[in-house]
């Protein structure tokens, strides 16, 4: 699948999907799908539509740009829970990406703080501890 974008065995990212991918991606063996968007109206069938392929569904909100390690846990947290794989899906699929790359560097033994450092240093995502600049 062109928008799934394999990472190792556990985990794949992908960006915004069309309702009609997820039974190609349950077919593809995906036992779980972490959502980083925002479910809104359009999405609201979504979560029913990939639990009824038999895959488990977890909506957690991430807003790129104001992402910290406060909020690097919280995810984190979540896709250690998910049965694997997993895809992790995202609006923007370098968000995805970041969070993934950072679950392996943790579990290969790297500190969050460090890990969330090297992520933010790449550009994977904004953080504003600094206001922002005019203009």
């Amino acid at each position: 699948m062109e928008t799934v974008r394999k990472i190792n065995d556990e985990f794949a990212i992908a960006g915004p999907m069309a309702l009609s991918q997820w039974q190609q991606v349950a077919e593809e063996g995906f036992k779980s799908v972490l959502n980083l968007r925002s479910l809104n109206h359009l999405l609201s069938n979504e979560q029913q539509q990939v639990e009824h392929l038999g895959l488990c569904y977890v909506n957690l909100p991430v807003d790129a740009e104001v992402m910290n390690p406060e909020i690097a846990v919280r995810v984190l947290s979540q896709i250690s829970q998910l049965p694997k794989p997993a895809l992790v899906c995202c609006n923007n699929a370098t968000l995805a990406a970041a969070m993934v790359f950072m679950h392996i560097a943790i579990h290969q033994g790297q500190p969050l703080q460090q890990a969330f450092q090297r992520a933010e240093a790449l550009g994977l995502f904004k953080t504003y501890s600094q206001p922002a600049p005019l203009g």
